[in-house]
């Protein structure tokens, strides 16, 4: 709590809680138990906080607490990294993920219920040791079944010492490539689509650095994460740090366009 209050006493706007599972965070503060929702209710009360985010998250660890602050605290982005990784349960348990596909796509749902504008991205590993086809094609109706704003995804290659890497049953690394353009495919196919449903709707952009700012156009960031090119009037290097009222005019494959209305605030 301190860390942020000296954050937003330098003009800090936007607070990012990191941690490798950030979600199963635990402590204390003034004697009181804390976990990770009760932690961003706390932060959302700190003068000069606008926006906050987490990551990265495991679908274990969500929790209601965390599930009420996307339901009520209006400054937490309505956006969660949520990596699964397959959408295999078979793949699941041999990456040690203690989760099933049944039991994400139920965290993806409350978590979408919580916040009508909730968006989610997640990362994937193809070719696992063992993967057959089946279990890819579970991969690709779980994508199909979220439907993701932004991922990442990769082909799975052994790494000495883990277990993964004694598998006598690796994927051949043609078809570990066949699967990733066809994951990839799809996933490309999402971000378009989402980006495209933002056309017509009016955000709040945090400018970013004035060294990216031209004279007729200025860059910022939208509460899913995306690149904004923000066409501006006169006097808009004032926007710098600042949140501001942006339309957007055109959703492309990795960011969006759109016209400055007003400060934010």
């Amino acid at each position: 709590m301190e860390e942020v209050k000296q954050l937003t006493d330098r003009g800090t706007k936007e607070i990012v809680l990191i941690g490798q599972n950030v979600n199963a965070y635990h402590g204390t503060y003034k004697g009181n138990e804390w976990d990770l929702g009760k932690l961003i209710q706390k932060v959302s009360l700190i003068d000069g906080v606008e926006r906050i985010r987490y990551t990265t998250s495991h679908p274990r660890d969500m929790h209601p607490s965390l599930y009420e602050a996307h339901r009520d605290e209006k400054k937490l982005a309505p956006f969660v990294h949520l990596p699964v990784q397959s959408g295999s349960d078979a793949i699941l348990r041999k990456m040690n993920r203690k989760h099933t596909a049944e039991e994400y796509l139920r965290v993806v749902e409350q978590l979408k219920d919580s916040n009508k504008n909730m968006a989610l991205s997640s990362d994937f590993i193809v070719g696992f040791p063992g993967e057959t086809e089946k279990d890819f094609e579970e991969t690709m109706k779980l994508v199909e079944s979220v439907g993701f704003a932004l991922s990442y995804s990769f082909k799975y290659s052994p790494r000495p010492g883990t277990p993964g890497a004694e598998y006598s049953n690796q994927v051949p690394e043609e078809e570990k490539s066949a699967r990733l353009a066809a994951l990839q495919g799809l996933l490309t196919k999402q971000q378009l689509q989402f980006n495209k449903s933002m056309e017509g709707r009016v955000m709040d952009v945090l400018v970013g650095d004035p060294s990216s700012m031209r004279s007729d156009r200025i860059f910022g960031k939208s509460e899913y994460t995306q690149s904004i090119h923000i066409s501006a009037p006169s006097g808009s290097e004032d926007c710098f740090n600042r949140m501001v009222r942006v339309e957007i005019l055109h959703g492309r494959q990795n960011s969006l366009e759109g016209t400055v209305l007003s400060n934010a605030n």
